[in-house]
């Protein structure tokens, strides 16, 4: 079992959470700049496209439905980058990280690649949803454009992954702070046209989005493959591949994936009904949904950084770090949610106002901004658990109360109290909120679940010993 450096006066249990909270911490913060930064880009490409014209904003609310559902559900896929590696960790053996990473360029760079064919089509899917042919086909030429960023995205996501694992968090934070000023440059230039380049509306954000993904993924990748203590981790040298091995970072992925690919699959069907209710409704809801995904970073963060040490405890076989690893996560993430909530309760108007100048708008924003203060303590909450349970190795039981917190749920409450009650984006978001509830109770009452188990299952080993 791991120890903990005690202090006087201070009992086992707390010296462990105090441990806990600060490894948690020291994790998480860089993961949750690198995380925002993801969000960070969208929120630039809004409001430039935003201050642009309220169309513009709409066709590139609509075409990153189904893009955010893609690498949402990519990013859910390599999960089981982070958890290997961080197992590798736990079990002291540092030289077989190496070789999942190398799982993970591959298999990361073929999803891409599906996933920049992908958006070749999704034109017919937006007619298909019922959206008007103007702005299906708008919305299918930016997501062509952010199509080519695919492969870099996927890459750098799962070259984070891997130095996550490691407890290297850094690299990518800095990565991420320079592609989004990167990214601020390229909008400013495009989107409005200055210095004699072309105005080129939400097209030029989306082109600002696909040049900051491809730094990225170059940049993280070139400091993995010339760190310093490369050697130690087998960043060079190929050791072939266990099908065992291969197999179950494959698996671990599944699970993520499949659970990111519901959730953001019910995220897009609302967006659909947004679009159906009007411009101005959908251009509220894409707000709103861009603030709070700007914020659940945080929370992605601290779940990430859940997953590590759970995993690193799981990797030890150290039952009571794990599951208390899990815990003290969860608890992290509901105090550091509710003072962010606070924040947008109070500045909710302000708030609205800075994203749009439109004066039809910001009625529609600012109620869709203070139902957002209680999704964000839930939401993020579950987030934070499920990556507890699959940091365990828990797979298929968080994708069946995902799919029955936010498509049972979740999306048919969605059309009723938004569109045939006509409460508009703020129904949108109501629905969010109690099918938020509904899985971090689920998925919460799972990890004790199991917890209680494995305790049971370890008393009884030490009995029959």
């Amino acid at each position: 079992m791991y120890q903990v450096p005690i202090r006087p006066g201070e009992s086992w249990m707390r010296a462990r959470v105090r441990r806990h909270v600060y490894e948690l911490l020291r994790l998480a913060l860089p993961v949750i700049v690198a995380r925002a930064g993801l969000i960070l880009m969208a929120l630039v490409d809004t409001l430039f496209v935003g201050r642009y014209g309220s169309a513009d904003l709409a066709h590139l609310s609509i075409a990153n439905a189904p893009i955010g559902s893609m690498i949402g559900t990519s990013t859910g896929l390599v999960i089981g980058t982070l958890v290997m590696s961080a197992n590798a960790l736990g079990r002291n053996r540092p030289d077989e990280c190496g070789a999942v990473w190398h799982r993970a360029l591959i298999y990361g760079g073929a999803i891409g690649l599906v996933l920049a064919v992908l958006c070749h089509f999704i034109e017919p899917l937006l007619v298909l949803t019922g959206q008007t042919p103007e702005l299906s086909k708008a919305g299918a030429d930016i997501a062509i454009v952010l199509g080519w960023g695919m492969p870099a995205a996927v890459i750098y996501t799962v070259t984070a992954f891997f130095l996550e694992g490691l407890k290297r968090p850094v690299p990518g934070m800095i990565a991420m702070i320079v592609a989004n000023l990167l990214n601020a440059l390229v909008n400013w230039l495009l989107v409005f046209g200055v210095a004699g380049l072309p105005e080129l509306g939400a097209i030029g954000a989306a082109w600002a989005s696909t040049a900051s993904r491809i730094f990225l993924a170059a940049s993280l990748v070139a400091y993995v493959w010339w760190m310093r203590d490369r050697d130690a981790y087998g960043i060079r040298r190929w050791r072939g591949w266990r099908w065992r091995d291969w197999s179950k970072q494959r698996q671990l992925g599944y699970g993520g994936g499949l659970s990111i690919f519901i959730e953001s699959g019910a995220f897009t069907a609302l967006t659909f009904f947004a679009g159906l209710l009007g411009t101005l409704p959908l251009a509220a809801y894409s707000i709103g949904l861009n603030l709070i995904a700007l914020i659940f970073m945080v929370a992605l963060g601290l779940a990430s950084a859940t997953a590590v040490r759970v995993g690193i405890a799981h990797g030890r076989h150290d039952l009571k770090d794990m599951v208390l690893a899990g815990w003290v996560g969860l608890g992290v993430n509901s105090v550091v949610m509710v003072l962010l909530g606070a924040v947008l309760w109070l500045f909710a108007r302000p708030i609205a106002e800075a994203y749009t100048s439109d004066p039809a708008l910001i009625p529609l924003l600012v109620p869709v901004v203070l139902v957002s203060t209680f999704i964000l303590l839930v939401d993020g909450g579950q987030v934070v658990v499920a990556n507890a349970l699959r940091g365990r190795g828990d797979v298929v039981v968080p994708t069946l109360l995902h799919t029955i917190s936010y498509v049972v749920v979740m999306t048919p409450l969605g059309w009723f109290l938004g569109v045939h009650l006509g409460r508009g984006a703020v129904g949108l978001f109501e629905a969010i909120l109690i099918a938020s509830v509904v899985s971090v109770g689920l998925l919460a009452g799972r990890f004790h679940l199991l917890a209680r188990g494995d305790t049971r299952a370890s008393a009884a080993a030490g009995a029959a010993a």
